[in-house]
């Protein structure tokens, strides 16, 4: 009976369940319409429809600027968690070493740390080997900031595959590495590509790395549009945060077909 109130709830909880949704949403969503707007202020609702606010944003060079750097850096941030959290997680999920659980808890450190201490403490490191204000940097602060969701992610893909595929394919010859990049890394693809689009996603959205380890040359869109709100808050913010849900849903729907193909496979 308690699964099927999970499976099929009752009316009044369907209502209360799209009540709080709406009230949880309501805030992000009403920022699309001001987006629109053809006052030359923030106001709702709007009192006529106008792109103007969208040609002041893609018509910026500092904001595209800013959307640059931060591809960039979001791109570079997700590929190096994949890569370390992939190599990380590996050994975590199939092997069981001494002090595992020790190792596995100093990796997941940067998730309860708070991220200004990580941004402190790299900005001191990275103005001491000269890194200061560079996309690099900037990326591997969000690496470690995203690193220990990554590692839970794909630690937990690969607790879901059959090693004894891997041995299978050893024992007919091939190498350890051949065992991995043609039977398990396939396997474990959808997870890898999770991690990656989540990654992204932060790192395009986080603000207190950058904050402390950008520059001049490596603003990013986040910084620029907290620049721009503490020196003057004009409608353009609108046009940038509706370009932000975009985005999010984009990479959403992204993870959701990942996550079907994989159902699939």
């Amino acid at each position: 009976m308690g699964s099927d109130a999970l499976i099929n709830p009752s009316l009044p909880v369907r209502i209360a369940a799209w009540v709080m949704l709406a009230f949880l949403m309501a805030p992000v969503l009403i920022i699309i319409p001001v987006s629109f707007s053809s006052a030359q202020y923030l106001s709702f609702p709007p009192p006529g429809f106008s792109l103007q606010w969208y040609e002041r944003f893609f018509g910026n060079k500092d904001w595209l600027s800013a959307i640059w750097v931060s591809v960039q850096v979001a791109t570079l941030s997700a590929g190096l968690t994949i890569v370390v959290s992939t190599l990380a997680a590996i050994p975590l999920a199939r092997s069981d070493f001494s002090r595992k659980t020790l190792v596995y808890g100093l990796l997941l450190a940067p998730m309860i740390v708070p991220v200004i201490i990580t941004a402190i403490a790299l900005y001191f490191v990275f103005a001491r080997i000269g890194m200061g204000g560079t996309v690099i940097a900037i990326a591997i602060g969000h690496t470690i900031v995203v690193m220990p969701i990554a590692i839970v992610v794909l630690s937990a893909t690969l607790q879901g595959v059959d090693s004894r595929l891997e041995n299978a394919a050893m024992s007919l010859g091939a190498s350890r590495f051949q065992a991995f990049r043609k039977v398990t890394l396939p396997l474990i693809a959808p997870g890898i590509i999770s991690a990656g689009l989540f990654a992204f996603l932060t790192s395009f959205d986080e603000l207190v790395i950058p904050l402390f380890l950008g520059g001049p040359n490596a603003q990013t869109l986040a910084v620029r549009i907290w620049n721009s709100v503490m020196l003057e808050i004009e409608p353009t913010i609108a046009a940038v945060s509706t370009f932000l849900i975009a985005l999010t849903v984009l990479v959403m729907i992204a993870a959701n077909l990942v996550k079907k193909a994989r159902r699939w496979a």
